[in-house]
């Protein structure tokens, strides 16, 4: 079995060109399913349904629903691989249930907010350049936080006013961003990135006082801080940024085919989450565009 997770995880990687996360994510979660056999002295080709049931009830007290639906969801592509490479005829994970889940979206900042945040760092200083530049990048670009802190400094094509990024499954997609994200970016890589690199010439953008790539964990602290600052009740976090930018996007009338490619989403479905506006947005444009309003 182990060798069996051990080709899957290979398969994850090359194959589908799978992020180390995500990989990282499948291997913890079919160890868990593994001991969870082993303890049961059960083969993994021949599991019986109350053997599944009893597992996905185990996941269900101490897991909130969507972890456990990822454990299943990890199980299942497992199988489906095993049954596709000719190592197994059938799927047992065929019995297993994924719970349904109701599609949670992040806070959506207004566009007075998003000021009120990108005008918190002290661009007098080389880590307030560094985070503005940050800040009006992401939500220019409406990038991943994981795309945003891994760009390099050849990334950027600050003429032609775009962003390169590799994205989920190892897709590069270019992506427009404002002037005032330009601005910010050249400024920090006249002045701040120099001072926080000190002639280390690591060819990363955003750096920490370590002269060491910005971590993902290291913006959220930044960005939380930055959050607090504002006053801002909303719960303020990378994605909501990145939220924030589709929404005001389609909010203006751009087309959900041009926000699905400038995200990055595979499937517009994956964008529809994004087109949701307020009522009273709604209820301007019904105002200003029906013939009987």
């Amino acid at each position: 079995m182990d060798d069996l997770v051990d080709q899957f995880m290979t398969y994850l990687r090359v194959e589908r060109g799978l992020s180390d996360n995500t990989v990282q994510a499948y291997s913890r979660d079919l160890s868990k399913f593994t001991d969870y056999l082993e303890k049961a002295k059960a083969s993994p080709f021949h599991i019986s349904r109350d053997l599944m049931d009893d597992y996905v009830r185990g996941l269900g007290k101490g897991l909130s629903p969507r972890s456990v639906a990822r454990n299943i969801s990890a199980i299942k592509t497992f199988y489906r691989y095993l049954v596709f490479d000719g190592k197994i005829e059938g799927s047992p994970s065929r019995l297993m249930e994924t719970p349904k889940l109701s599609r949670r979206l992040p806070d959506v900042l207004t566009r007075d907010e998003v000021d009120r945040l990108l005008s918190q760092p002290d661009a007098s200083t080389p880590a307030g350049q560094r985070d503005q530049a940050m800040l009006e990048l992401l939500y220019a670009s409406g990038l991943r936080v994981s795309e945003l802190v891994h760009l390099k400094v050849r990334d950027l094509n600050l003429e032609a006013g775009y962003v390169r990024t590799m994205g989920k499954g190892g897709k590069e997609r270019l992506v427009p961003m404002g002037e005032k994200a330009v601005v910010s970016l050249r400024t920090y890589i006249a002045e701040g990135r120099g001072r926080l690199d000190k002639g280390s010439g690591t060819p990363y953008l955003f750096l920490n006082f370590r002269k060491r790539p910005l971590t993902r964990q290291g913006f959220w602290k930044i960005l939380k801080a930055y959050g607090v600052k504002t006053s801002i009740t909303k719960n303020i976090t990378p994605h909501g940024i990145r939220h924030s930018f589709a929404s005001h996007l389609l909010e203006a009338g751009a087309d959900l085919r041009s926000v699905q490619v400038m995200l990055g989403h595979a499937d517009i479905a994956t964008t529809q989450i994004y087109t949701h506006v307020t009522r009273e947005h709604l209820r301007k444009l019904h105002e200003k565009y029906h013939p009987r309003p």
